[in-house]
């Protein structure tokens, strides 16, 4: 898969620059919000956070990218099967993500979570092996070493170098690799799909199957989703913030800047959600790092500018 054109590198190394930039823009964005769910996962359950926040998301969404007639004539029905596909990965990534916060510490989650970075290069080499120089998409050796040291920074930086597995710990590890899944596959669609209509429509899908799911687990007495909408300010404060920052913008922009970036130096540059999550944590709550997770912050900033080298 090619994502620039080989004419003018100037204007080339431009489009990279400002979509590097824009995923780390998502990726602040993404740390900002991290807060938000911690408080949703222990006073909502999970699909029904999920759902509102998405539907919220894709509402915000509707205008811009509905907002002149023939905008909506460029969505082919050939285009809906793909981004069914991004929804139904989205959904499942993010319900393992938020039903796992419930069984596993913060620091878990943020760790086997951002394992997507070293599991992209690997589905991406097994996918289509050979000769890396020649197969556009393939990751350089280079991201292979950045991939290593944003793993390791993260594990540094979630864990403080003590991993303790939780029984939520498999819950991530499943949305690490549907999240895995879902950075390739939006670097494939936004090829030929408007980058507008795949957010909406991944969004839509996501959170009617996220409230799909929740009414079917009432249903079955399942009490620990909760049946009834929150009713503290904190709950509701947490759906707005990500419905509108993390998804409305946040998704859409990493579908903008998937445009250029490959999907393992897009892995690389989301994965410092974490480092942007611990930034807050300390500007916000007070809380404060280690040495070793400062240490950690400084492998994770290392991976992102040696993915950007030989490009």
């Amino acid at each position: 898969m090619a994502h620039l054109a080989p004419t003018s590198p100037p204007r080339a190394r431009r489009a990279r620059l400002q979509a590097d930039l824009t995923l780390l823009l998502v990726a602040a964005i993404w740390g900002s919000a991290f807060a938000a769910q911690r408080v949703a996962a222990l006073t909502m359950g999970a699909y029904l956070f999920n759902g509102l926040r998405f539907l919220l998301g894709a509402l915000v969404l509707s205008p811009w990218a509905l907002r002149s007639p023939g905008r909506a004539q460029h969505l082919k029905l050939g285009d809906i099967p793909g981004i069914a596909v991004a929804g139904l990965l989205l959904f499942g990534g993010i319900s393992f993500q938020q039903v796992g916060l419930r069984y596993t510490t913060a620091s878990n989650a943020g760790f086997i979570t951002g394992l997507y970075v070293v599991i992209i290069p690997l589905i991406l080499a097994l996918h289509r092996p050979g000769s890396q120089a020649s197969k556009p998409g393939i990751p350089r050796p280079a991201v292979w070493v950045a991939a290593g040291l944003a793993a390791t920074g993260l594990f540094l930086l979630s864990t403080g170098g003590r991993l303790r597995l939780a029984e939520g710990d498999a819950l991530e590890l499943a949305c690490a690799v549907l999240w895995a899944f879902h950075v390739i596959w939006i670097g494939r669609l936004v090829q030929r799909v408007d980058a507008l209509h795949v957010a909406l429509g991944q969004d839509l899908v996501c959170g009617l199957l996220s409230l799909g799911v929740h009414a079917r687990l009432l249903g079955l007495g399942l009490a620990f989703e909760g049946g009834a909408l929150p009713g503290s300010p904190e709950a509701w404060w947490a759906v707005a913030y990500t419905g509108v920052f993390s998804i409305a913008i946040g998704y859409t922009l990493q579908a903008v800047g998937q445009r250029v970036a490959p999907p393992a130096d897009a892995a690389i540059i989301l994965s410092l959600e974490a480092v942007f999550a611990a930034f807050f944590g300390w500007m916000l709550l007070g809380e404060h790092l280690s040495a070793v997770q400062l240490a950690g912050c400084g492998l994770m900033l290392a991976g992102m500018l040696l993915a950007q080298r030989g490009r």
